[in-house]
């Protein structure tokens, strides 16, 4: 039978903190007291009880002088200023993933928001984190979500703050999200689900599909644990939960080939260790094939002593040859230690989990004997950057080694540098694959403009720009642009970028849609780019296209200013288009409506009409009558009194009434009268 070790089996990082934060607590002051369960583990509280650490149910059996140390889970508010108020010292082991929750539930509450936490209501880190507001909304899935939208009457108007138990199963606070991002009105999400549990949640899933028999160990009380044989029952039905290699049984992997082991959050090595060692010796005749050694601490348990150095069998052996027998079970306490033995060597990445933030530094846990920090200025360019912004507690981050001081048992690292490395290459590689960037422009330079891309700068020559020659370039500051990076000397720290060569191709890419689309009668809707006497051309998406002044409008018009300026949008249809010139016509007028017959429909002889001047000729002069049919004034009809011309009377623009005369629909002619009409004061429109 083959056994796969899950990486990330073991205590957590805020598993092994509380603990050694009520170890030391125990041995400095010569006993001290949990307030409940430090964590989930029976073995644990027995080893704690035996340096002096004593359990009470509650905090009436505390009096004022006693330490107390609060568990990894948290506790009540009302419990933590009880206890400040009666003068009895709290050493803090609450988690720094669930005082992060008990935050932002306090500061959803400051801002009139309402909290909700997807989690297990009767859990103690839930019921802590949810203590911190007045009015929390914990919820343990989707159905429970919904079931809560439908009784509380003003749950969808009030803006809302979601965040999930540390342990939450990844499935159920994403489904439950999507039903409160839908449903409310304000809602913000928060993902609290502890990375370790993330990738202790993955790691159960991808082995789980893989084997036969799959071994869950933990404390039964651990919701962690029970999340963890939740998820692996639905790859692997064969999924048993224990607490020691004394459970396991011959039974549970009858017909076994491949088995897998992991463990939750607050299991200590020493039983993982156990419980491999039973899979591997006694279940087994061949010798059992681990998983790779653990990425961090975080995910993988440290044995207080080191295991002996050791090299293990490089083929399988039966289990009658001891040597190789022991040497495989030397091989797995060493996988499990290993992270206690790395070592540090400046220039060097290294991965850790972020212990905690300070006011000058970053403490990060990097698995190695040496305490890791990260000064501010070592953690991004931005002076003026907030530290809890770019990190938080029990975050992965990775940095280089700057410095390592094995005297002082301390090292140096820098996640500025590494990003900067990171970006370094990301250009280098942009240039190769010529990639599309977008930065926003910092400032006019000589002879271009400086652009950011992630924090590099890019200079953009002005013929580059995109703009005419001879353009304000000043006015582009503050712009967010695309650009493709055409040169790069790392050496020289010099980068240099186009924005016209990205303009450029969309345009070309665009004016390809539209010519393999184009077709006479199609509508577009453009915007209009620049205008002559004689029309206004309208960009159709990256091809522009003219529409003559006839086309503009029914109405008579001399400049095409009169209905349209620079920057409208019209709707365009295609007259024609020639593909070889690429030219196009458009037009604006819908054709399909007939002016004359709206005329007819709307006016008949005798009826008096509103009517534009249009034009004056000597005879007379031209009125619009409905937009696209016009009706002669002549000059005998212009006044009662003899008038010599026209525009003595008349001027263009102007609104008079008038009267029908006579229509000739054979040839779509009217004849008007302004004599015969109703007397009036003339005004300009």
């Amino acid at each position: 039978m083959e056994v796969i070790l899950a990486k990330s089996a073991g205590f957590c990082y805020g598993v092994r903190r509380a603990v050694e934060l009520a170890e030391q607590t125990a041995k400095e002051r010569g006993g001290c007291y949990l307030l409940g369960d430090l964590i989930h583990n029976a073995h644990v509280i027995d080893e704690l009880s035996a340096l002096g650490a004593r359990t009470v149910p509650d905090a009436s059996a505390l009096a004022p002088g006693d330490t107390v140390v609060i568990r990894s889970h948290g506790e009540r508010k009302s419990i933590l200023d009880d206890l400040s108020a009666r003068g009895i010292d709290c050493v803090n082991a609450t988690c720094p993933n669930v005082r992060r929750i008990q935050e932002l539930v306090a500061e959803a509450e400051r801002e009139g928001r309402r909290a909700v936490i997807i989690g297990e209501p009767n859990h103690p880190e839930v019921m802590s984190a949810a203590s911190f507001c007045e009015r929390p909304a914990v919820l343990e899935n989707p159905d429970a979500v919904r079931d809560w939208l439908e009784k509380t009457p003003d749950s969808r108007e009030i803006p809302v703050t979601v965040a999930a138990q540390t342990t939450c199963v990844r499935e159920i606070f994403e489904n439950s999200w999507k039903i409160l991002k839908k449903e409310c009105t304000d809602a913000k999400k928060y993902d609290t689900i502890c990375n370790a549990t993330r990738r202790r949640q993955a790691e159960a899933t991808e082995i789980a599909a893989r084997v036969g028999v799959m071994a869950v160990v933990g404390d039964r009380k651990s919701a962690n644990t029970r999340h963890l044989a939740d998820i692996c029952r639905k790859l692997c039905p064969k999924t048993v939960q224990i607490e020691t290699a004394a459970e396991l049984s011959l039974e549970m992997f009858d017909g076994c080939a491949v088995a897998g082991l992991t463990a939750g959050a607050s299991t200590p090595a020493g039983i993982i260790k156990e419980v491999l060692a039973t899979m591997s010796e006694e279940f087994t005749n061949e010798a059992v094939v681990g998983s790779a050694e653990p990425a961090t601490e975080e995910a993988a348990p440290v044995a207080a002593e080191p295991a002996a150095e050791t090299q293990a069998p490089a083929e399988p052996v039966a289990e009658a040859d001891a040597p190789a027998k022991e040497e495989t079970a030397n091989e797995f306490e060493e996988m499990l230690n290993k992270q206690s033995f790395r070592t540090l060597n400046t220039g060097e990445k290294v991965t850790g989990i972020v212990r905690a933030i300070t006011s000058k530094e970053v403490e990060v846990d990097v698995g190695a004997k040496q305490t890791a920090y990260i000064k501010f200025s070592e953690l991004t360019d931005d002076p003026n950057a907030n530290p809890e912004d770019i990190v938080h507690v029990g975050d992965e981050i990775e940095a280089y080694i700057v410095r390592v001081n094995d005297v002082e048992g301390f090292a140096e690292l820098s996640k500025r540098r590494l990003d900067a490395q990171k970006k370094w290459e990301e250009v280098e590689k942009a240039v190769e694959n010529k990639t599309v960037h977008e930065g926003v422009v910092t400032e006019e330079n000589k002879g271009g403009i400086v652009v950011s891309v992630d924090g590099i700068r890019v200079f953009v020559p002005a013929s580059q720009s995109g703009k005419p020659r001879g353009a304000d370039l000043s006015a582009m500051k503050g712009q967010t642009v695309k650009l493709r990076i055409t040169e790069f000397n790392r050496a020289r720290r010099r980068v240099v970028g186009s924005i016209r060569a990205v303009a450029d191709e969309e345009r070309r890419a665009a004016q390809e849609k539209v010519w393999s689309s184009i077709e006479v009668g199609k509508r577009y809707t453009g915007v209009v780019k620049s205008m002559t006497s004689y029309g206004v051309f309208v960009d159709i998406g990256g091809v522009d296209g003219m529409v003559h002044i006839s086309e503009l409008s029914w109405s008579r018009i001399k400049d095409p200013k009169e209905v349209c300026k620079v920057g409208d949008t019209l709707e365009v249809y295609v007259i024609n288009f020639d593909p070889e010139r690429r030219k196009i016509s458009l037009g604006v007028k819908d054709h399909n409506r007939d002016p004359w017959q709206d005329f007819l429909n709307t006016y008949g002889v005798g009826d008096v009409a509103s009517v534009r001047i249009v034009k004056l000729m000597p005879f007379g002069a031209f009125a619009e009558v409905v937009p696209g049919v016009d009706g002669l004034i002549h000059i005998s009809q212009i006044a009662d009194h003899r008038v010599e011309k026209p525009e003595d009377e008349l001027s263009e623009g102007q609104v008079v009434n008038a009267k029908i005369t006579n229509i000739d629909e054979e040839r779509q002619k009217i004849s008007l009268s302004i004599r015969q009409a109703p007397r009036q004061s003339y005004e300009e429109e």
